[in-house]
């Protein structure tokens, strides 16, 4: 290819002697090793990269992948504690030591207020959904006086999406100002409350966080969810920061909506994760597929990993690369 860098896939193996099949593996392994890319100037053609520079690509998209992997076991763990709340409701005789069932929105908020009162150092939430509800704002008011004052640190994370919600963004500019941390993520996984790194409330049902939730306090269950939150909060966006993009010119919403089409979500499961209508999400989705110039989702989840917009492990069809080449 450095000597011949306008011969296809016909006229490589040609030139070489070897079937088509294997020159499309052997590019295909080029392309996972970041040491050949599109060519700028010539659409459907790849050209050769610098071992140097392949290698930092590679070892870049490696950290991503791990930084990636580590995120999903992290959701899991609080995939698992919802689970555990389930079981133990539904089986009573069953439940164990650290979990602790809550049922209904003032019984919720009761058990919350208690743990509010008796927090000493740091309270860490994720509150999802976009605009939060006004009546949960002002309940949580007098709570995040006392704390506050009792200096008690304080961080919240919500949703990108939460920028255009008024009263939202009246509140936690409310709390800001009076010295507790506020960011914005354009994903997150659940409801959540840790209070002192000892003890989180989760909800049962991520739909319905007011029908029920559970306290857990097993050290292995905390040490999670403060690694999970702790990651969330280091990659998310101080609320008043404008929206920063990438190397690569995205911001974390089209990344995160990268991600989503490239595991086949719907524009309204899409939506839905992101806390944003449907129309909201199509907009996004067809402006990332216009800026590829693809004409479909698949297509624009090959020319996504090409231009380095996905890992590796996030490719849609290992052959992509080959085929767009040949």
């Amino acid at each position: 290819m450095l000597a011949r860098p306008r011969d296809g896939v016909s006229a490589l193996a040609e030139r070489l002697a070897v079937p088509e099949a294997d020159i499309r593996r052997s590019l295909d392994t080029l392309s996972e090793l970041a040491l050949i890319r599109p060519s700028y100037e010539r659409d459907g053609e790849l050209c050769a990269v610098s071992p140097e520079v392949g290698m930092e690509l590679l070892m870049a998209r490696q950290q991503a992948e791990l930084t990636a992997q580590q995120l999903r076991i992290e959701a899991s763990r609080v995939a698992a504690a919802q689970l555990i709340a389930e079981f133990a409701d539904l089986n009573p005789a069953a439940s164990s030591p650290g979990v602790e069932q809550l049922v209904g929105l003032d019984e919720i908020r009761t058990r919350i207020t208690s743990l509010a009162h008796g927090v000493r150092s740091e309270l860490m939430t994720f509150a999802p959904g976009g605009g939060q509800r006004p009546d949960t704002m002002e309940a949580s008011k007098p709570n995040d006086l006392a704390l506050l004052g009792r200096g008690v640190r304080m961080r919240t994370l919500y949703q990108d999406s939460v920028r255009n919600s008024l009263t939202t963004i009246a509140y936690a500019t409310w709390l800001s100002e009076l010295g507790g941390g506020v960011r914005t993520t354009p994903d997150l996984p659940t409801r959540l409350m840790i209070f002192d790194r000892t003890t989180a409330v989760i909800p049962v049902s991520s739909d319905d966080s007011a029908a029920g939730a559970v306290v857990l306090t097993g050290h292995g269950t905390l040490t999670a969810l403060c690694a999970l939150f702790e990651n969330v909060w280091a990659d998310a966006q101080p609320l008043g920061a404008s929206q920063e993009r990438d190397e690569i010119g995205l911001s974390a919403q089209e990344s995160t909506v990268i991600r989503l089409l490239a595991r086949g979500l719907t524009d309204e499961a899409i939506a839905k994760r992101l806390a944003v209508s449907p129309r909201t999400a199509r907009r996004l989705a067809n402006g990332l597929m216009e800026r590829l110039g693809a004409c479909s989702r698949f297509e624009f989840g090959v020319r996504a990993v090409q231009r380095g917009w996905l890992p590796s492990t996030e490719q849609l069809s290992g052959s992509a690369a080959a085929e767009l080449h040949g």
